[in-house]
C-alpha cells in the first residue's frame, strides 16, 4: 500500500472531478475512491490527472484513517459505514460545497443560495439572471450545471449556488448574502429517517445566511429560532414582506409587477418570481432589472414547460416533478385554468407517501398512470387508466381531451425505474406529443 494521503475524495463523477481539479490547483494531490467498478468520469480522470490515484469497487478503510480531510460526495450518505468510521475517529469529512466556501471566504465574493424540495433550479436561474441584467458579473452552479468549486476561475463577483439537502449535510461555513428554502414536501425519504431529518438539512443553510427568505405558505420553511429573515407568499405583505394584492406582486406597500405580465405559467412559478426578486433585492439589484427577466424568462426545460398546442389542447412536460410536492405544486398553479386537467404520473416514488396528492387529484379530470409505481397513485382516484409506456399515456390523453384542456406529465416520481433521467422521460413524453395525428404515438 503506498503511503498515507492528507486528502481523499469519495465519489467520482462531475462532483468528484471538480474537488480533485481544486486541490491539485491548492498543491494537493488527493487519492480518489469510488464505490462504483467503473465510475462516470474515470477517464476524465485518467486523462486530466494521470498522477491522481483512483480505487474502484469500494472504500479502503486502511487509506481512510490515514486522511486529515476527506471530501465526500452528495451521493454518499454520511451513514455509509466506512464514513461513520471516519467521522467517529474526528477525521473532518466535508463535501464540496464547504471547500467552495473556505474559499470564497478567503478570496471575496457574493454568494445566494437557494434550497427547497422543488423550484431551485428555476429560482437559481431567474436569480442569476436578474443578476446579469443588473449589472453583475454571475454565474450559477452547485447543485444545477456546473460544480461550484469550478464557478471559481470564472471571474464571477456573484455566485448563485442551487443547494440540495445532501449538499448542506456536509457545509457548515457558507456565507450567503441572501438565501431561501423555498419549500418543503416529502423527498428522498429512501435517505432520510423522517421529513424533520430531510427538514433539518435544508434549514442548515439559515444559521449560514446574512438574509433568509422563507415561504410564508409553507410552515416548514419558517426557521426555529429568530434572525434576519423575511418572506413571501401568495396572500397581502404585512410590513416588509413580498406578497400578492389584486393580482400583482408586492414589496411591503410598494407595487412590483402585475402576475399576468409575468413569462411562466402557474401560481407556483409566480412564487418562484417572488422569491427570485427578494433575494436580488437584498443584494442592490434594481427592480427594473427584476422585471424585465421576469417578463422574458420562459422556464426551464422539463419544468412546467409548455411543449405544444395541438388541437387547442396545451402539453405540458413537468418531467422534473420527482416528488409529490412538486407534482401539487404544478396542479395547484393551474387551479384558475377553466378546461379539464389530465394528469400523467408515476415512476419511482422513492419510498414516498402519495397521499398528499390526493386533494389536488380533484381538479384532474383524468389521471393516467405508469411506471413501477403508478399502481399506488392510482388507487388514489377512481377512474385512473393504467398504461405501459409514455406512448400509451399520450395517446389515450389526446384522444380524450378536448379545446381548452391540458395535458401534463407531471410525474411525482424519479424516472430511473424506465428512463435514464428525467430528462429523458421528458423527452421522450415530448416526442409523443410530436406525433400526436401522424400514427406513430
Amino acid at each position: 500500500m503506498q503511503g498515507g494521503y492528507s486528502h481523499i475524495v469519495l465519489g467520482l463523477g462531475a462532483t468528484g472531478l471538480s474537488v480533485v481539479r481544486y486541490l491539485v490547483s491548492q498543491g494537493i494531490k488527493p487519492l480518489v475512491m469510488d464505490s462504483r467498478r467503473n465510475p462516470p468520469g474515470a477517464e476524465q480522470l485518467a486523462t486530466e490527472f494521470a498522477d491522481v490515484e483512483l480505487l474502484t469497487g469500494g472504500f479502503d478503510c486502511r487509506h481512510l484513517v490515514q486522511a486529515s480531510q476527506v471530501i465526500v460526495s452528495p451521493g454518499i450518505a454520511l451513514d455509509t459505514p466506512e464514513v461513520r468510521a471516519v467521522l467517529d475517529m474526528g477525521i473532518e469529512v466535508i463535501g464540496d460545497i464547504e471547500l467552495f466556501a473556505r474559499d470564497v471566504a478567503k478570496n471575496g465574493g457574493c454568494v445566494i443560495g437557494i434550497t427547497g424540495s422543488n423550484g431551485k433550479s428555476t429560482v437559481t436561474t431567474l436569480v442569476r439572471d436578474m443578476l446579469v441584467e443588473g449589472g453583475k458579473k454571475a454565474v450559477m452552479g452547485g447543485n444545477i450545471g456546473t460544480p461550484a468549486l469550478d464557478l471559481l476561475n470564472q471571474g464571477a463577483d456573484c455566485y448563485v449556488l442551487e443547494l440540495s439537502s445532501f449538499q448542506l449535510e456536509t457545509t457548515h461555513s457558507l456565507c450567503c448574502t441572501s438565501a431561501v428554502c423555498l419549500n418543503i414536501s416529502e423527498d428522498h425519504m429512501d435517505r432520510y429517517s423522517d421529513i424533520n431529518a430531510y427538514r433539518d438539512a435544508k434549514l442548515r443553510l439559515y444559521p449560514q445566511s446574512r438574509y433568509i427568505l422563507f415561504n410564508r405558505d409553507d410552515e416548514l420553511t419558517k426557521p426555529d429560532e429568530p434572525m434576519n429573515q423575511n418572506s413571501f407568499g401568495l396572500q397581502a405583505p404585512e410590513e416588509d414582506e413580498w406578497g400578492v394584492i389584486d393580482g400583482k406582486i408586492y414589496h411591503c406597500t410598494s407595487e412590483i409587477m402585475p402576475l399576468d405580465e409575468i413569462g411562466l405559467i402557474g401560481t407556483h412559478n409566480h412564487m418562484n418570481v417572488m422569491a427570485s426578486m427578494a433575494l436580488v433585492e437584498a443584494c442592490g439589484v434594481d427592480r427594473d432589472a427584476m422585471i424585465a427577466v421576469a417578463k422574458r424568462f420562459k422556464g426551464l426545460p422539463h419544468r412546467c414547460e409548455l411543449v405544444a398546442e395541438k388541437n387547442g389542447v396545451y402539453y405540458i412536460n413537468d418531467s422534473k416533478a420527482t416528488n409529490v410536492g412538486a407534482t401539487v405544486a404544478a396542479i395547484e398553479g393551474f387551479d384558475s385554468h377553466l378546461g379539464d386537467i389530465y394528469l400523467i404520473a408515476g415512476g419511482d416514488g422513492k419510498g414516498a407517501d402519495f397521499t398528499p396528492l390526493q386533494p389536488v387529484l380533484d381538479q384532474v379530470s383524468q389521471l393516467i398512470t405508469l411506471g413501477k409505481d403508478g399502481d399506488k397513485i392510482a388507487k388514489l382516484k377512481q377512474g385512473t387508466v393504467q398504461v405501459k409506456t409514455m406512448a400509451q399515456a399520450v395517446e389515450h390523453a389526446a384522444e380524450e381531451a378536448m379545446s381548452g384542456d391540458i395535458v401534463i406529465l407531471s410525474p411525482a416520481c424519479a424516472s430511473l425505474d424506465m428512463y435514464s433521467n428525467f430528462m429523458a422521460r421528458g423527452q421522450d413524453f415530448s416526442q409523443c406529443v410530436e406525433h400526436i395525428g401522424d400514427g406513430e404515438v
